[in-house]
């Protein structure tokens, strides 16, 4: 199958419909025999992305870090982790990826920075009161003593977001420990990661996707956390657009149309918008979406309301099925229960993995046939299940160690990708190293080689529903209209002869247009079975 390019001469919109994988880098591939990926090994599979035919690659952060929190405990924001390799090696990875008709899309995380982190270091080597501290939240406690946290609130990891210090100050972290919170207030905060956009813009970074991007700006006061206020003290404030809008104008300075994305969890629809107006960010991805659960009328909802709030303001929609902080698709599709929700994780949920593997083919399908542009989640594409009977103790995840060890955590879509072989470490190392997290005993036939000889393969479908939707000129427009049909089918149209349609329902749907791809096999009499999506031609 040829490598197609789409080079930023040719689509100067790229991002409005692009197809984005991401790489979790310590699992997408061994170059140096160590046991965990690194960005030699994505070098050296760069011909496979150009094969499956994305056009962009957003990398889970590269930079230096002590691995707290997978990464997102940044100590030096403008290098690479020895783990991953070099500064060299990633602009040569940012370079060759473009030569390839791939752009690059880099993490930044500006909520919060590593305990290692120069600035933290230099903050707790000073006594309180400091310039130095005034970077971070610190704070005096509560109570006749101060033993008391600073205020009643919760980390997004469970539990209290201060941690004292034997100065007696707290200081703040809304996520593990190791990750003190920035003072977004402070104009050293802004002006730093300023500079650090344009550190990555200069090297060639088509964008940059923003981690927790409705976190940074607190109430100064910091007080507790009374529900149904607004603002809120922590999330959502009004302060944030001015951030962005000044981020905005500096992706504004560089050629090819450099993109801010923002992970944003609002359940305010209408609040969500505002953070895409033109003069902010670009796109944000859209987690309702990924939440619904696998039901017609639950996505049909999704779809509308995903539409409707991106109308107003020009702004792409973006559909996302998985990530690295979420259970995969195969798995979660294959429960009683198919939504997603972080409280709902637990350990020893039965799951049906041949069900879930055949509602994971028809959502390719249906995300990839709407408008916008899409995120592709490593190993999505080959249907790999969520390892969910991983050793206790090689977890490695803060949430499963805060939450006592009741929750489960993230590490099982985390796993390692197989490329070929008939046992672990399957490819992903070219040495016997370990990899970091074991990889399942029965995944021979999921490897990328045992993948690419079988026409009806997952991976086979992500290559040709990518070719196709790059190649057929109804997917590249906004274009996209409801056609009639059952309550317990979705059926839409791209452009003028352009169908998508799926099957959630107990009865097979009749079709009569030509089939450009199904996510299984059609009836003996040509029916759309339950479960089961397909792409067709009128006329």
């Amino acid at each position: 199958m040829g490598q197609q390019s789409r080079l930023p001469s040719e689509h100067p919109h790229w991002w409005r419909d692009a197809a984005i994988y991401q790489v979790y880098p310590r699992s997408f591939a061994d170059g140096d025999g160590d046991g965990t990926g690194d960005l030699a090994g994505v070098r050296a599979r760069l011909p496979y992305l150009a094969e499956l035919g994305v056009d962009a690659v957003w990398f889970n952060p590269w930079y230096p870090s002590p691995m707290a929190d997978g990464g997102y405990d940044v100590a030096d924001y403008r290098g690479v982790d020895p783990l991953f390799g070099t500064l060299d090696e990633a602009e040569k990875l940012i370079a060759e990826a473009l030569g390839l008709g791939i752009r690059t899309v880099v993490d930044i995380v500006p909520n919060h920075v590593s305990d290692q982190h120069p600035w933290f270091r230099a903050a707790l080597a000073t006594s309180p009161g400091s310039p130095e501290r005034e970077l971070f939240h610190f704070r005096p406690g509560r109570g006749e003593g101060g033993e008391l946290p600073p205020n009643d609130w919760v980390s997004e990891f469970g539990g209290c977001p201060w941690t004292r210090l034997p100065d007696g100050e707290w200081y703040l972290h809304l996520f593990a420990t190791q990750q003190p919170d920035l003072n977004w207030a402070h104009p050293e905060v802004r002006s730093e990661h300023e500079e650090i956009l344009r550190f990555w813009f200069d090297r060639g970074a088509a964008g940059v996707r923003i981690d927790s991007a409705a976190l940074l700006a607190k109430d100064p006061a910091l007080p507790d956390f009374v529900r149904g206020r607004d603002p809120h003290p922590f999330t959502d404030r009004e302060e944030l657009h001015d951030i962005y809008r000044s981020w905005r104008a500096i992706a504004d300075e560089y050629p090819g149309e450099r993109i801010l994305v923002g992970e944003v969890w609002l359940p305010d629809a209408e609040r969500f918008a505002r953070y895409l107006r033109p003069d902010e960010l670009h796109t944000a991805f859209n987690f309702d979406f990924l939440a619904r659960p696998w039901e017609a009328r639950a996505l049909r909802e999704s779809i509308d309301g995903t539409l409707a709030l991106h109308a107003p303001v020009g702004a792409p929609t973006t559909w996302v099925l998985c990530n690295h902080d979420v259970t995969r698709t195969v798995t979660r599709y294959g429960r009683r229960d198919t939504r997603f929700d972080f409280a709902g994780k637990t350990f020893g949920t039965p799951t049906d993995l041949a069900l879930g593997r055949r509602r994971a083919r028809a959502a390719a399908l249906l995300s990839l046939a709407l408008p916008g542009a899409v995120y592709l989640y490593q190993g999505e594409e080959l249907g790999l299940p969520e390892v969910e009977d991983l050793p206790l103790d090689r977890l490695q995840d803060p949430m499963h160690l805060r939450s006592g060890g009741t929750d489960p955590g993230r590490d099982g879509c985390r796993v390692p990708l197989p490329w070929s072989g008939d046992r672990p470490p399957y490819g992903f190392s070219q040495a016997p190293a370990e990899p970091w997290l074991p990889q399942p005993a029965d995944w021979a036939d999921l490897t990328v080689e045992a993948q690419s000889a079988r026409a009806d393969s997952m991976l086979t479908l992500y290559r040709t529903a990518l070719r196709l939707r790059r190649t057929e000129v109804a997917l590249r427009g906004d274009e996209f209209g409801w056609l009639p049909s059952a309550s317990e089918v979705l059926a839409f149209r791209r452009g003028a002869d352009f169908r998508c349609v799926v099957n959630f329902g107990p009865r097979p749907v009749p079709l009569e247009q030509e089939v450009l791809l199904a996510s299984g096999p059609l009836t003996a009499d040509r029916q759309l079975p339950t479960d089961t999506a397909v792409w067709l031609r009128v006329g």
